[in-house]
């Protein structure tokens, strides 16, 4: 089921780069990858923050997404995310809005409450506190972005006295806002409270029951209509790790042994999360058989996407995690497949195109039949004029 012509496609890049290799060169692949995203006709970008474990790299992400505006040019840009207990939000505000201004308006606000504990035990935030946090600041950004009246607040973490921004947001009436989910239904409850965006990630990151889709939707919906505001599934983003090549089998082989090492080595040996009870080669079976990985042909993605649609009850955006779990070429061949094979099914391009070559094939033979009557009409009229 989908909800409009034109779902919209993009990805969220944490990024994730095995503990080993040189970190400038895997930087320089990030941007090189949203470069070619770009040329695809992706239509939006979400760039993580993170500060330890060794894997997720980037640690500002308006600093990587100015980087990457200047090399793009029609890509939306969003923080995937800021992690608002980590900062002063009027900070965050007028960092945000000054990228909208550089980028004439191709920004998004994504933020969350801070996806790694070691983060936050670096920076002495209680994990319980997080996401109240989280709460507070986007509730002051947002007022900050929509007020121009001097705001005076102070809280047991930030306080802000006569605080306005001397930028006001590009885009109108700001600098769109949207929210993460991981599992519990924090996130969702948060997007609706404040009418944002929902980007839901599909990776479990504990042990903690993961609510259904369904049932987190429907969180938001009932959060939203408690403050007065409204969430849209059109702007529900979903986040699955994907990869596609010319047929199933070399899909999964491209990504057997780097899938199998990010599994067990970061979200098992790094991080503790639970993983699953399955040899690290067979790890890309388990993740597809349990809807966390999309791995194939162009067409497997196709029946992948309208399975998640049901799955869900229906979403609007179709979010690739991006992983380096294959070699680079590989990789930006599988976007390449999305982009020319299954982005058209979802966003109405085919209709006429399709509808074009019916009709010529349904009068084939007509047409054939006039070509060559039209034919030998010209060449009699010819040669009737000759001496």
């Amino acid at each position: 089921m989908t909800l409009s012509s034109k779902m919209k496609f993009g990805v969220f890049m944490a990024p994730f780069h095995r503990v080993g290799e040189n970190p400038t060169l895997a930087l320089e692949r990030d941007l090189e990858l949203l470069q070619w995203l770009d040329v695809l006709g992706f239509d939006e970008a979400y760039i993580g923050e993170h500060h330890s474990a060794g894997w997720e790299t980037i640690a500002s992400p308006e600093v990587f997404m100015a980087t990457a505006a200047e090399r793009t040019r029609h890509i939306r840009l969003g923080s995937g995310v800021i992690s608002l207990p980590y900062h002063h939000p009027y900070m965050v505000a007028n960092r945000m809005v000054l990228l909208d201004h550089l980028t004439r308006g191709r920004v998004i606000l994504g933020v969350g409450p801070g996806a790694l504990a070691s983060d936050a035990l670096m920076l002495g935030i209680d994990p319980a506190r997080q996401r109240e946090m989280m709460d507070e600041s986007l509730g002051i950004i947002l007022r900050l972005f929509t007020e121009t009246e001097p705001l005076t607040y102070k809280s047991d973490w930030f306080e802000l006295n006569e605080a306005v921004l001397q930028l006001r947001p590009y885009q109108e009436p700001h600098v769109p806002v949207a929210v993460a989910s991981v599992q519990s239904p924090a996130g969702v409850s948060l997007a609706g409270k404040h009418g944002a965006a929902v980007l839901s990630m599909s990776i479990p990151r504990d042990t903690v029951r993961q609510t259904s889709l369904k049932e987190l939707w429907s969180i938001a919906e009932e959060s939203a209509a408690e403050h007065g505001k409204t969430v849209r599934r059109e702007d529900w983003g979903l986040v699955v790790g994907m990869h596609l090549a010319e047929s199933k089998k070399e899909a999964y082989e491209d990504i057997r042994l780097g899938g199998g090492r990010l599994v067990t080595e970061y979200f098992g040996q790094t991080l503790g999360n639970e993983i699953p009870d399955v040899p690290a080669d067979q790890i890309v079976d388990y993740m597809v058989e349990h809807n966390q990985w999309i791995v194939g042909t162009p067409d497997d993605c196709i029946a992948g996407i309208e399975r998640l649609q049901e799955i869900s009850g229906g979403f609007g955006s179709f979010m690739i995690r991006v992983e380096d779990w294959a070699p680079f070429e590989k990789i930006k061949h599988s976007y390449e497949l999305l982009a020319r094979y299954v982005m058209p099914r979802f966003q109405g391009t085919l209709k006429g195109i399709e509808v074009s070559n019916r009709w010529a094939a349904e009068r084939s033979e007509d047409l054939q039949r006039n070509r060559i009557s039209g034919l030998k009409t010209a060449t009699d009229a010819y040669y009737a004029g000759r001496p």
